[in-house]
């Protein structure tokens, strides 16, 4: 008896990154309402639902995604880019303004974020200035300068809403694609040089006072104990109280008291070591390593140079919003605003990282669907 065809595609389609995203948010979700299910806030203790909302929504536009051709990511890339570049101009202009920052944009019923889905944007139009040459060829220096241009325009615009965090990530997500690309050695030191010359003049010309201050804060957080350096400090009393174990599921001292924080946000990890403890932090840092080298896998196994760049592209995403956040949660790292990928509340970014899947699962099924 023959297979129906939908039978026979979903035996061939990629299931693994959406099925990893799928566990880290369910453990996220979970995290969500411990960390505001005890809130007095009404508009925080139902967040948990509108997360499982826009995690509904996002995963359905990521499955859409996943069965459109890579060929379309090419074809539309750099229109995608520009489009993404006028959104963020419009956002320094009639942006809607919450928390000091001028980041979204409100239509109706509808805020988006652009500076989320210009991370996307900017991978797409990186890759595909890469292959303009030949990939078996080293770049040099003034091989960069257009890609550079192509994040820094961007990040600069993002770092003017304010918004470090993401400005900054931009640029790396370039540095990665750069790498990967191949760089002569001479190249890689000037990177290096410059790299270091920018962050002083970005330190001493760039950031706002308080975002300097975020920076001495790092350093010694003990000095502003009861302003800048608060979140740091209870952020890590939060992590050294789970010990080994945690305390258990709705058992954070520091997010039902409202110790912490922004505990639904950039410091879900806070909450989430504090009754998972060092043993579920393992588990759920192994779920985001399993991901990340699911797609180095994909970027290895598939024929054509522009979707390997893409999915390392979409891999560093997920790779620094991982690392910078975990990192500055636990006082390794200043604290730059960047959510934990699938786990902290967010609409805009949980669509970001979504699509980032759907768009790997589109590649990954070009080998053998498309």
């Amino acid at each position: 008896m023959r297979e129906s065809k939908v039978v026979a595609l979903l035996k061939k389609y990629d299931f693994s990154f959406f099925a990893i995203a799928l566990i880290i948010f369910s453990i996220g979700l979970i995290n969500l309402y411990s960390a505001v299910h005890s809130s007095t806030k009404i508009e925080l203790s139902n967040l948990y639902m509108m997360q499982l909302f826009w995690f509904s929504f996002s995963i359905v536009i990521g499955l859409v995604v996943s069965f459109i051709h890579p060929k379309l990511f090419f074809r539309l890339s750099y229109l995608a880019y520009a489009v993404n570049i006028l959104l963020l101009l419009l956002v320094l202009f009639l942006g809607h303004q919450g928390m000091g920052a001028q980041r979204w944009l409100v239509v109706g019923a509808i805020r988006m974020q652009p500076s989320e889905f210009m991370k996307i944007s900017v991978v797409l139009a990186l890759a595909r200035w890469f292959i303009r040459s030949n990939p078996d060829s080293e770049l040099g220096i003034k091989n960069l300068f257009i890609p550079f241009l192509i994040a820094f325009v961007p990040a600069l615009l993002i770092i003017a809403e304010p918004d470090l965090g993401t400005g900054l990530l931009i640029l790396l997500v370039f540095f990665v694609m750069a790498f990967y690309r191949r760089l002569r050695w001479k190249s890689i030191f000037v990177v290096a040089i410059i790299g270091l010359l920018s962050g002083s003049l970005l330190y001493k010309f760039g950031l706002k006072r308080y975002q300097q201050q975020r920076i001495y804060t790092f350093l010694n957080p003990a000095a502003d104990s009861k302003g800048m350096g608060y979140n740091a400090i209870q952020s890590k009393i939060a992590i050294g109280s789970g010990q080994f174990f945690g305390k258990g599921i709705l058992k954070s001292s520091q997010a039902s008291l409202n110790y912490l924080p922004e505990n639904h946000t950039d410091f879900v990890f806070s909450v989430f070591n504090e009754e998972h403890g060092f043993f579920g932090s393992v588990i759920l840092i192994a779920l985001y390593l399993a991901l990340f080298f699911r797609f180095i896998w994909l970027a290895t196994s598939v024929p054509k140079f522009f979707n390997a760049l893409v999915a390392i592209g979409l891999m560093s995403i997920f790779f620094w919003h991982t690392l910078i956040n975990m990192g500055m949660v636990m006082g390794l790292l200043p604290i730059v605003g960047l959510p934990l990928p699938l786990m902290s509340y967010g609409g805009s970014s949980l669509l970001t990282f979504c699509v980032c899947c759907g768009m790997a699962t589109s590649i990954s099924n070009s080998r053998n669907i498309f």
